[in-house]
């Protein structure tokens, strides 16, 4: 029986090892980055080319060479300019590249035409944050999302697949295999579409159930969000222990991680660590991460967690808020975790610039567990200003009230009289309505 076990959970880890199918499904080894600097660009050239560089190394590949254009408007047909295409596909063969990944979001028309111009693969930023969204989901969950955005992705581009199969009948004009079989991959893909959005409509109805139930008995949901990289993932094991992978890598976690904490005052939390943001994140992941992301959404508190040491923070802060405000998660109560503060030189001066200038931050480093206590009393306090205010005598025979007191509130007084124990604090308004009965005096509270 127990060989049995082992043998389905060795197939069940084999299913979740194997790596997604599609267009997308196979990162290369050797690329080239490419970018067009407009005068609408809108973060430094350099900068967004470290990145993408940053974000092939998570996918598994070595960049060799960079090519820049600056120009006022990117060619409609191929981005770049004609003689930039041949300068591209020169250094393609000298570098012996095998892919060359473009730092913009390319039109199915551009694609095609740069893949036959250049005779190899060509990837857009969308594309290379998919591969690495491939190589990472584990949960059925994640796989069914990466899944959906890759199918939407793959779905005005599959002529380029299948474009050698439509030369097979020489020059002809008249409808070729290529054709037909392009006809009929599409006609699939629409069908894995629809199979995909209703399995993840399923998700995302059951993660209505669960939230419906918690308003009503669970605990305070606390959602860290930040840019990819920014120390989301250390900051959740520093509070709960080691167990989430953290690595100084873009997008090192996909699948969201809930923790049960306790916070200074012993009050209970869930804590939940969400996919890191960046730039430009395609519009097809936002749609397709819908049931992840109003996890985020529907959260009581919202960590902002920054990288202090990142030469454009400012930047990185707003993208983020910027996917926050797609995701209808804008206006929710928000604190700053200014993360990294040990790789800062003491007298340097941080300016977070847009909405995160005006909320209340503090300094950590949750590598080496600086600032730690602050951030648990700004938690707390940020909490307290959502909760209902309570001072209430339980008789000693409803034992379970003082428990529950103790478990999802914040607790200032605690005093046994001759009537049963006196609490005085804040609770969850999901939790209050059992304590009215209860009540001494009413307290002002302050927000």
């Amino acid at each position: 029986m127990q060989e049995q076990t082992n043998t389905q959970n060795k197939k069940q880890q084999d299913i979740n090892d194997k790596p997604l199918q599609g267009l997308l499904a196979d990162a290369p080894m050797r690329v080239i980055l490419v970018t067009v600097e407009t005068s609408e660009t809108d973060w430094p050239i350099h900068e967004s080319l470290d990145e993408l560089e940053q974000l092939a190394a998570s996918a598994g590949a070595v960049t060799v060479d960079r090519v820049i254009q600056r120009m006022d408007h990117p060619h409609p047909a191929t981005l770049l300019g004609s003689g930039k295409v041949a300068e591209l596909r020169e250094l393609t063969r000298f570098h012996d590249c095998d892919a060359v990944i473009f730092d913009l979001e390319l039109k199915p028309g551009q694609h095609r035409n740069l893949e036959k111009e250049l005779d190899l693969q060509v990837l857009d930023r969308t594309a290379l944050i998919l591969i690495i969204f491939g190589q990472r989901a584990r949960t059925r969950e994640g796989r069914l999302q990466v899944e959906l955005a890759q199918v939407e992705y793959d779905l005005p581009r599959l002529t380029r697949a299948w474009s050698h199969l439509s030369r097979q009948r020489g020059g002809t004009q008249q409808r070729g295999e290529g054709e037909k079989q392009i006809e009929v991959d599409r006609r699939l893909l629409r069908r894995q579409k629809d199979q995909l959005e209703e399995e993840l409509e399923a998700v995302r109805s059951q993660r209505e159930l669960h939230r419906e139930r918690r308003k009503h008995t669970g605990s305070p949901v606390v959602a860290l969000v930040g840019y990819t990289n920014a120390g989301k993932s250390t900051l959740l094991n520093r509070f709960a222990g080691p167990s989430t992978l953290a690595e100084n890598k873009l997008f090192a976690t996909l699948d969201p991680t809930t923790r049960r904490i306790r916070l200074a005052g012993g009050q209970e939390v869930l804590l939940t660590d969400t996919v890191g943001f960046v730039q430009r994140l395609p519009t097809t992941l936002v749609a397709a991460f819908r049931a992840t992301l109003e996890e985020v959404a529907q959260a009581d508190l919202l960590i902002h967690v920054v990288d202090a040491s990142h030469p454009h923070v400012h930047l990185q802060v707003q993208a983020v808020e910027q996917v926050l405000e797609e995701i209808g998660a804008g206006g929710l109560p928000m604190i700053v975790a200014v993360n990294k503060i040990d790789l800062l030189p003491a007298d340097m001066p941080l300016h977070l610039g847009g909405l995160a200038a005006k909320l209340p931050a503090v300094q950590v480093s949750a590598l080496q567990g600086k600032g730690m206590d602050d951030l648990m009393r700004c938690i707390s306090q940020a909490l307290i200003e959502q909760f209902t205010p309570l001072n209430v005598v339980i008789p000693y025979d409803r034992g379970d009230l003082v428990a529950q007191f103790h478990q999802f509130g914040m607790i200032e007084l605690e005093e046994y009289e001759e009537a049963g124990t006196h609490l005085r604090g804040h609770l969850p308004t999901n939790h209050s309505g059992p304590f009215k009965h209860f009540e001494q005096t009413a307290i002002h509270h302050t927000r």
